[in-house]
């Protein structure tokens, strides 16, 4: 589950999603077309509509059966409590309507050995296919590398998602192994996909979320100046 300042964008869509002109999100972390910012109480029956919708799920790896909205509620107390040290989560906001069309997050997080695990989740059907992935992924390396200090980032998938797989693979994952034939959908079975990314390896196309102090870069948790 789960994202100071307020976008960039002044007259936002009243779409599903989106807050209204007394509630402009909270936003983190900016990139081009998404920002990245701390989840709210009210977006949790959204997650459950996503999660309820089996397009959706079969996508992100989560199991399809009947979601309800006191799960996400459950959850979100750990989570606002900050019970839950070694997660860390957010909303994805599309930047031009300050909609929320999704969630990310890093798990398992090792301060010892230095590694995490990733999860993605568009849940907005018409914000696939525009790039908004990729640049989530992007942002959320380039934080788990250079805000909470980690080496080693991995993710899971299944061999059926090739858009997913491209995406990881533009951010700078690289598949590194596979479980053969653990997954059966539609009588067809499919392999569970291993990739990851590492710090030495990883180099951002957007601006750093933390600039060297030493340096006059604008970090990404500030809105981009417009033209």
């Amino acid at each position: 589950m789960s994202r100071s300042k307020t976008s960039r964008a002044t007259e936002p869509d009243r779409k599903e999603g989106s807050e209204t002109e007394n509630t402009a999100p909270i936003i983190n972390i900016y990139g081009d077309h998404v920002g990245l910012g701390p989840s709210t109480r009210a977006q949790l029956p959204i997650m459950a509509r996503w999660d309820n919708d089996f397009t959706v799920t079969l996508l992100s790896g989560d199991r399809l059966a009947p979601h309800y909205v006191e799960e996400y509620e459950t959850d979100y107390e750990h989570y606002a409590k900050n019970e839950w040290r070694d997660w860390v989560g957010f909303s994805i906001y599309e930047l031009a309507t300050l909609r929320f069309i999704g969630v990310t997050d890093l798990r398992h997080m090792d301060a010892i050995g230095r590694g995490a695990e990733f999860g993605i989740e568009i849940g907005e059907k018409d914000c696939w296919g525009k790039g908004y992935g990729t640049e989530t992924t992007i942002l959320m390396l380039d934080y788990g590398f250079n805000v909470r200090s980690l080496h080693n980032v991995m993710l899971t998938t299944y061999s059926y998602n090739a858009r997913a797989i491209r995406a990881y693979t533009r951010a700078g994952f690289r598949e590194f192994g596979r479980r053969r034939e653990c997954a059966r959908w539609g009588g067809r079975v499919y392999d569970e996909v291993y990739m990851d990314c590492l710090a030495t390896e990883f180099t951002s196309p957007l601006r750093p979320i933390v600039a060297a102090l030493d340096t006059p870069t604008a970090p990404a948790a500030a809105p981009p100046e417009r033209p």
